[in-house]
């Protein structure tokens, strides 16, 4: 059996190196965060106090054949298995003494159907528990899964936005207590009268939440104190030289810090470079004289939120969890297991760091091939959406992705500088990776190019032209601009002196460069428009109708392909 040797922090101690030493980056054989900013003080009044404990809720554990789609407990499985110590009562991965089946199974506090990945090479945690070998830190390792388990531990959530707000109602349904917490008190209010502000949560859920006592809002810090296990998810985003701003995480931290006792669980969610969990989080939480992997648990699991992406909620997605110490990861597969389906342990929290980055930037490095090759197809006289097309119905060894104005969302557009920052540190130049944000970062000029031309044609210039806006949200059928390219589109054409307008039917105001533009409607813009520009192609639109209308439609996501014989004139990206 081949077993995967992975890289360990020197800081670790000798019984935690050999504990992780065995743990595999497994294989899973089968989203942005949140607008929060932590004060350095705890305010004294809060909207709600935190929900009483609920009344124990064991959850039957199982077994199967897959990560996801699990048999009955009393099935043989002969794969690899989460499951409590009978001496400890912690979770581990253990290596049963069958023939090495591909199964998975969770046993401790796991969310019915819940399971562990199997890793590739067979890698196991194997015998009894390993981790602190302190007699404390194993009592305060039960503890907290025991609590876990019978769903009595209190979730402590911080930063209620597009990730944190699924996840606190996420865990306040599987059955826990939870707690959100913002420092922003209108969102607090909002949240407490049972208005949700994020288009994944209905407000009817919160509303149902907040009225059975399963969940709460409040801006109290100090009630952080009372949580089992906090989950920091709070933005990550660049400063104006493009270099990773922390400043939101620090904030957490440090109000964690305030009331950090012995036994709980600090988990971070928000999407950064390699060794933050480990160089920035944790010394903060040690100076208060507790040690992690003894005292507290720290691990990192990263979120994978997709805003407006309802076939993959929260807990359909799997879970990429890694510990600062053997203890850490059992602690935190506990918790995450209460939630989600499918678990992934990985052997540090620099590895789960670096798996969030891996996943953006391998879709963004993907964008920027087709978005070149849209540029060069625009100049060879070629429709690269027929090629692309033709390219996606080869059966393997193809992913198809298409060209666009530009990345959006919080992640893809931001991650690849994180981890170029981090990089150079290393002496090592991340060039391929790099050189795909510059073609991304362009695609907004490149429109106001295509812009541009069919204008020209048309006799007319962009100064003074009446340009209507299709779209301002990042992505379809969502109403987050967050980095969206639309944004800096609308920004050029006003440099130029157009006069623009636009439509959106999830966001109905924004601001650019210093003026609000509220949204209109498509009969009030469309028709007497010089240009329409369509930016997001949102699934309201119809389509046809619009080309009816319109004089000149310059379509950068193909939205119009299937319209037959259009009124206006269509100009491809």
């Amino acid at each position: 059996m081949l077993i995967h040797q992975p890289v360990v922090p020197d800081t670790l101690r000798a019984h935690d190196r050999l504990a992780i030493f065995a743990v595999a980056v497994p294989r899973f054989t089968n989203s942005k965060e949140d607008n929060f900013t932590m004060p350095l003080s705890s305010p004294s009044t809060s909207s709600q106090q935190p929900p009483p404990s609920s009344p124990d809720k064991p959850a039957n554990g199982s077994s199967g054949n897959t990560p996801v789609k699990v048999s009955d407990n009393s099935s043989n499985d002969n794969g690899h298995h989460i499951s409590p110590d009978a001496s400890h009562g912690a979770p581990y991965i253990n290596g049963a003494n069958g023939s090495g089946g591909n199964g998975a199974h969770a046993d401790v506090g796991a969310k019915p159907g819940a399971a562990s990945a199997t890793p590739s090479n067979g890698a196991v945690l194997n015998g009894a528990p390993q981790g602190s070998g302190d007699t404390e830190a194993s009592s305060l390792l039960r503890d907290l899964t025991d609590a876990l388990a019978a769903r009595r531990a209190t979730i402590g959530v911080m930063g209620m936005g597009y990730v944190g707000l699924p996840l606190s109602v996420a865990f306040a349904e599987a059955g826990f207590p939870t707690v959100g917490f913002d420092i922003s008190a209108r969102t607090i209010e909002a949240l407490s009268r049972g208005k949700s502000h994020v288009g994944d949560v209905d407000s009817s859920r919160v509303q149902a939440l907040r009225e059975s006592g399963q969940w709460s809002a409040t801006v109290d810090l100090r009630q952080l104190k009372n949580c089992d296990a906090i989950i920091i998810c709070v933005p990550t985003p660049l400063t104006p030289m493009r270099e990773p701003d922390l400043s939101a995480v620090r904030s957490a931290v440090e109000a964690v810090r305030v009331t950090l006792r012995s036994g709980q669980l600090v988990v971070l969610e928000s999407t950064t470079y390699p060794g933050t969990t480990d160089e920035v989080v944790r010394p903060v939480l040690e100076a208060t004289g507790m040690k992690a992997g003894r005292d507290f648990f720290l691990a990192f699991s990263p979120e994978r939120i997709d805003p407006g992406n309802t076939q993959f909620p929260v807990e359909k997605v799997p879970k990429v969890v890694g510990g600062y110490s053997a203890d850490c990861l059992r602690a935190a597969l506990a918790l995450y297991q209460g939630v989600v389906d499918c678990t992934v342990p990985v052997s540090s929290t620099q590895a789960a760091e670096l798996t969030k980055l891996l996943e953006n930037i391998f879709r963004s490095v993907n964008i920027a091939l087709v978005n070149e090759m849209a540029l060069l197809c625009d100049r060879m006289g070629i429709d690269v959406w027929e090629v692309i097309d033709a390219a996606a119905t080869k059966p393997y060894g193809f992913t198809r992705f298409s060209p666009g104005p530009g990345l959006g969302g919080h992640c893809i557009p931001i991650d690849p500088f994180y981890l170029a920052w981090k990089a150079r540190q290393y002496d090592f130049q991340t060039s391929f990776i790099e050189l795909a944000g510059q073609v991304n970062r362009a695609m907004p000029h490149y429109v106001i190019d295509k812009i541009t031309r069919a204008l020209n044609d048309d006799c007319k210039a962009v100064r003074g032209a009446r340009i209507a806006i299709l779209g301002m949200s990042y992505k379809p059928d969502v109403g987050d601009c967050r980095e969206s390219p639309s944004l800096r589109v609308a920004e050029l054409l006003l440099e130029l002196g157009a006069e623009i307008t636009f439509h959106d039917p999830h966001v109905p105001t924004v601001e650019i460069a210093g003026r609000t533009l509220d949204s209109q409607s498509l009969e009030s813009i469309v028709p007497g428009s010089d240009c329409v520009a369509l930016l997001t192609d949102h699934s309201d639109y119809d389509y046809p109708q619009i080309a009816g209308a319109a004089h000149l439609v310059v379509d950068t996501r193909n939205a119009f392909r299937n319209v037959q014989n259009p009124a206006a004139r269509i100009i491809k990206l």
